[in-house]
């Protein structure tokens, strides 16, 4: 697994499993290049949902559980891998900068 990506010349450390070890450093670049890495090409479909953890994430200081952000955003699993394949949730809490969620 990479340990860092590199993104507008700044080297941001990944943990073992390719999540954002500081949350406060990301932004939409590292969703790309984390997205390129990932071999996803990032829709508004995929952006909504990132979005919608973010923001979540900003309101509670939390990751949010599966099935709030499902609730919140229309989504549903089969949603989840259609657009994430490789393992739906976890993929967008990667790309939206979060921690590994525990559950989903």
């Amino acid at each position: 697994m990479v340990a860092a990506i590199e993104t507008r010349g700044k080297r941001l450390d990944l943990d073992e499993d390719g999540y954002l070890m500081n949350v406060d450093s990301w932004d939409v670049s590292v969703a790309e290049r984390l997205a390129d890495i990932e071999d996803i090409e990032l829709t508004a479909e995929h952006w909504r949902l990132i979005t919608a953890i973010r923001l979540y994430y900003e309101r509670n200081g939390a990751s949010p559980l599966c099935r709030d952000i499902l609730k919140e955003t229309g989504f549903t699993k089969k949603d989840l891998y259609r657009i994430f394949p490789s393992s739906g949730y976890r993929t967008a809490c990667k790309l939206a900068g979060l921690p590994k969620p525990p559950e989903c």
